[in-house]
């Protein structure tokens, strides 16, 4: 069973797409992390099913895409550590 390890990064970029969408409606931004959220424990079930980050050329770093976002995770052995969340819109950082 694989578990679900956050990091900090990530958490902060939930907190910001949630302060984001709610300027316009509370409700939907409780959407959009549902959605994350569910998409998330889908990966205990199916920890592959991300594509591989085309940008970095891992294949223990996966992404799904929700919505307009990519939520990036580290496929480790019996975890899964949730690296961060794009805006898909957005350039992947270069460092």
């Amino acid at each position: 069973m694989n578990r679900i390890f956050w990091t900090n990064p990530a958490i902060s970029d939930l907190d910001a797409i949630h302060e984001y969408i709610s300027r316009d409606s509370e409700i939907y931004a409780d959407l959009v992390l549902s959605d994350i959220f569910d998409s998330v424990d889908r990966l205990i079930t199916y920890p592959e099913s991300g594509r591989m980050v085309p940008e970095l050329n891992d294949k223990n770093v996966r992404e799904i895409i929700v919505g307009n976002y990519r939520i990036m995770y580290e496929n480790q052995s019996n975890s899964l550590k949730i690296l961060t969340i794009l805006y898909a819109a957005r350039l992947f950082p270069n460092n």
